[in-house]
């Protein structure tokens, strides 16, 4: 029998080793009502914060004065704009109870998404490097954040990122359940090694290394301004940086909480297995959804980090902001480095000087030695 047109090619169940329980989503109202509002509210704040962001770097910002920290900004919110583009197809799934839009779609809507999530967690690591380096090594940062070689290390980014993300669109399948006569788009592991290999990989490259290297980074930081006020300059800008990595961490945790309950269902058996199977299908839905809310959070906080700017610069002030935590890096190397030159000189006078004092006394000797009887 020929297919409708809104039954997309599928697969049973059955093929699959474990199914995420999405099904279970559909067949309450309530849930699908309060994820339809949430990814409403998801698109109606974050397309526009994120779209106004690239607006005001691209348009409202001299190229001249795109700081480092701009063009990593840029790229995560485009990042964030490509996934929170793809809100209508969720919305729809809950809508009509369903996914009818074909497997071609179901994969390429969640490789995106899979491809924004290494992108984000490898900006934001980058931001932490980069703010420890400003901190702990200020000379050495100014070396080398240049932003010709921030745009190749962007690149690099984007390009892993794709490649990582590819098992997210080889194992990403609709799934036919023939009980409830209806489809969705779910990961399909056909064996016990795949679900562990996919789910094992995208936690420890997306979550553990990323956020091992950033607590290192925040720890070396925090040594380095204990017991002062964090009220220098530029303080404002590694705030925001901790805030976002702060916001993400939250964020993104529970996912990857879920995906080391699936890995471990996989690798036991028995009740255990049943118990850990039921534990991740019931937190998988939630835990994507507050995922999915990461890729509108970093506006909101770019509005509470400008303050007082929005009152005097109004629209331009994402701009004036990061124009502003460029210019203050500027003079805070500047005046770090005529510190360093004021301390060689001061040294150098101070060296001059024994060297006089030592030649004054040598002289005064040899005057007294002249007029000694014994001489």
């Amino acid at each position: 029998m020929a297919e409708t047109p809104l039954t997309p090619p599928h697969i049973s169940m059955n093929q699959c080793l474990h199914t995420a329980g999405n099904i279970t989503l559909l067949n309450f109202t309530t849930s699908r009502v309060a994820g339809t509002i949430f990814l409403l509210l998801a698109a109606l704040i974050g397309l526009p914060g994120n779209f106004f962001v690239v607006w005001s770097i691209l348009w409202k910002m001299k190229p001249s004065r795109r700081s480092v920290t701009c063009l990593l900004v840029l790229n995560l919110a485009l990042a964030d704009s490509i996934v929170l583009l793809l809100t209508p197809f969720f919305i729809l799934f809950l809508i009509f109870e369903g996914w009818f839009f074909g497997e071609h779609i179901c994969k390429g809507v969640y490789y995106l998404c899979c491809i924004n999530m290494y992108t984000s967690i490898f900006i934001i690591t980058l931001m932490s490097v980069d703010r420890c380096l400003a901190v702990y090594r200020p000379y050495l940062s100014q070396a080398i954040r240049k932003k010709h070689l921030v745009v190749k290390i962007l690149a690099v980014i984007w390009l892993v990122a794709i490649l990582l993300a590819v098992p997210a669109f080889i194992y990403r399948r609709v799934v036919e359940y023939k009980s409830w006569n209806r489809y969705t788009c779910e990961p399909c592991h056909a064996k016990p090694a795949l679900a562990i290999f996919h789910f094992t990989m995208e936690t420890t490259v997306a979550f553990l290394v990323p956020y091992g290297i950033i607590i290192g980074c925040y720890s070396a930081i925090l040594v380095k301004v204990q017991g002062r006020q964090w009220k220098r300059r530029g303080a404002r800008t590694e705030k925001l940086i901790a805030a976002i990595v702060i916001c993400f961490t939250v964020l993104w945790v529970p996912y990857h909480v879920v995906n080391i309950l699936q890995v471990a269902s996989n690798l036991t058996s028995g009740e255990a297995a049943e118990r850990l199977t039921n534990a991740w299908k019931s937190g998988r839905v939630g835990a994507t959804a507050l995922a999915f809310l990461s890729s509108s959070i970093n506006p909101v906080l770019y509005v509470f980090a400008a303050g007082d700017l929005i009152k005097t610069s109004g629209a331009k002030f994402i701009a004036q902001f990061f124009e502003g935590a460029s210019g203050e890096m500027n003079k805070k190397s500047q005046s770090q480095r005529d510190l360093d030159k004021d301390l060689v000189v001061g040294e150098e006078g101070m060296l001059m000087g024994k060297v006089e004092a030592g030649a004054q006394r040598t002289q005064q000797d040899g005057a007294v030695g002249q007029a000694s009887p014994l001489g």
